[in-house]
């Protein structure tokens, strides 16, 4: 993992970072030939340059987004948004953390991608990959 979201996640509550040590792991166990950085100010994986997963604290929690995930049609992910394919799940304790759950998303982030990384090429237009 990048030393760089181990610094992250260093830096929340105990509560917190309980959560972001926890999805860091699971994440880089499910999707182990991605890339991760920090990118726009939190932990994000990528494959082939595409955004496919990430987390961020914010005010609801420690939300976990898959970028591609309003096509997972998971019940438990909250789709935000119609103009990006992006769903979302929200943690407060450790214990809300279904690693069931957890490992079919990171599955379907690898099987179901949209083009998120040529985003600004082709002027806000997203193409499917997978």
């Amino acid at each position: 993992m990048n030393p760089q979201i181990q610094t992250y996640n260093l830096s929340q509550t105990k509560d917190h970072l309980k959560i972001c040590d926890l999805l860091a792991t699971e994440i880089c166990r499910g999707l182990p030939e991605a890339e991760n950085k920090i990118w726009h100010a939190h932990p994000v994986w990528f494959l082939d340059g595409n955004p496919i997963v990430g987390y961020s604290i914010q005010k609801r929690g420690v939300r976990l987004m898959f970028w591609s995930g309003a096509h997972f049609e998971e019940a438990a992910l909250n789709v935000l948004g119609e103009k990006f394919k992006d769903a979302s799940i929200f943690y407060n304790e450790l214990s809300e953390v279904s690693f069931e759950d957890l490992e079919g998303w990171l599955q379907k982030a690898r099987d179901i991608q949209w083009d998120y990384k040529n985003l600004v090429k082709r002027k806000g237009q997203l193409e499917r990959l997978k």
